[in-house]
């Protein structure tokens, strides 16, 4: 358990919502393993006042939670298409060419580099996950199977490795060494290099009850201020920030040396947006678990009052965010006969602690359920309209989050 802040260092944190002891929300079973005892950890969600940074007290080594990682970006057509809308963005406005050197951290199986790539720039991709990883090398994308910090920052610097651009997708969350991690890019990036960061925002999951974005990979959640923070202590400075709608809420940064860049209007628009709505104080946080247990209490009554009418009920998305709804809100099988899912890496598995067998889409149309949950809600346009079929034949979706409706 970590009892002090993991940026500030800070040790008193107040607790906003306690989950419980749950399974690793990624670690889906096999037939085989559903005989075994399921390790499960405590999941508890903290505030630190000093530095406003919420975040899980839990410690999971790293070691257990990538190595052997079962999600691939490039099933996803809407992470696809995002990362080729931003590839073709930033290679004219950064002036980027064949000298050039483009690295992200997390790269999972090169789904993002694989457009510079295709543009004849350099690409590195560093990436813990031997699995995953693999997929990417395949590809022709070069990657490191490390973790990415301090260390591994100087490592690459002896090599004579500087980066124009430095991505890192959805893994700020993950990383137990804030400090290390941010340090490794202040010591990567070029004088005016610029990392680009995606990361889900806090505020968005407090305000929409996003609480199945917590689990135990999600170490930190992050409003405007915290991060201002974790990099004004690494001579970085955030320039310039965007929202984003997918993941439910994500902020977009771009983040430079504090010698060439200086923070941009939407930067200081953001931090007095969250002053004035209070994400900077505990008491913004305080009803979050009153929140999320009403939306517990409407979804199981729905899901009991269709099991009551004899409709059969499914899900859709067997993703760490479906895990730790399902296992909080105690839906198994007593409720849904099985999840679909995309990812043939994932199909033949079983969801963690409710122990649903995953099967591939085209189940639906062979089963034809009444219902289908959506558990992978922050994809819901993309699956909904690959799922027509299904629909047109009288299937229906239950969409939990931000609100519970049926469609």
């Amino acid at each position: 358990m970590n009892n002090s802040c993991r940026s500030c260092g800070n040790n008193e944190l107040h607790l906003v919502l306690p989950l419980g002891n749950t399974p690793l929300a990624n670690s889906l079973l096999t037939a085989e393993q559903l005989k075994e005892a399921e390790p499960t950890y405590p999941l508890n969600l903290v505030f630190c006042p000093k530095c406003t940074l919420v975040q899980i007290r839990e410690n999971v080594p790293p070691d257990r939670l990538f190595r052997d990682y079962l999600y691939f970006s490039s099933f996803s057509d809407t992470m696809v298409q995002h990362a080729r809308a931003l590839v073709n963005r930033l290679i004219p406005t950064r002036k980027l060419d064949s000298q050039s050197l483009v690295m992200e951290v997390a790269s999972n199986d090169g789904y993002l580099l694989q457009f510079y790539k295709q543009a004849g720039i350099e690409v590195l991709g560093i990436d813990p996950a031997l699995n995953v990883a693999k997929v990417a090398q395949e590809r022709g994308i070069p990657t490191l199977t490390e973790f990415f910090g301090e260390s591994l920052a100087h490592q690459l610097l002896e090599e004579g490795k500087r980066a124009d651009i430095i991505h890192a997708n959805n893994v700020l969350a993950h990383v137990p060494d804030l400090n290390g991690f941010v340090e490794g890019l202040h010591l990567l990036l070029k004088e005016d290099g610029i990392a680009v960061i995606e990361t889900p925002y806090v505020g968005e999951m407090i305000e929409h009850r996003e609480f199945d974005t917590i689990y135990h990979e999600h170490l930190c959640y992050y409003s405007v201020t915290a991060l201002d923070h974790l990099f004004g202590q690494h001579g970085l400075v955030i320039q310039e920030i965007e929202q984003l709608t997918i993941h439910g809420g994500t902020l977009r940064l771009f983040v430079g040396q504090a010698s060439s860049v200086q923070r941009g209007s939407s930067v200081q628009h953001l931090l007095d947006q969250e002053i004035t709505k209070g994400i900077t104080s505990f008491q913004f946080y305080q009803d979050f678990a009153e929140k999320v247990t009403n939306l517990k209490e409407e979804l199981r009554s729905l899901l009991g009052n269709l099991k009551e009418q004899g409709k059969q009920i499914v899900a859709y998305g067997a993703a760490a965010k479906g895990s730790t709804l399902l296992n909080y809100f105690g839906i198994g099988l007593e409720t849904l006969n099985f999840v679909v899912d995309r990812s043939t890496y994932k199909q033949g598995h079983f969801m963690p602690g409710v122990h649903l067998p995953i099967y591939s889409p085209a189940k639906l149309l062979e089963v034809r359920p009444d219902y289908v949950l959506l558990l992978t809600w922050n994809f819901a346009d993309e699956i909904i309209e690959q799922q027509a079929e299904y629909r047109r034949d009288g299937g229906h979706f239950i969409v939990p989050i931000p609100e519970l409706k049926v469609v």
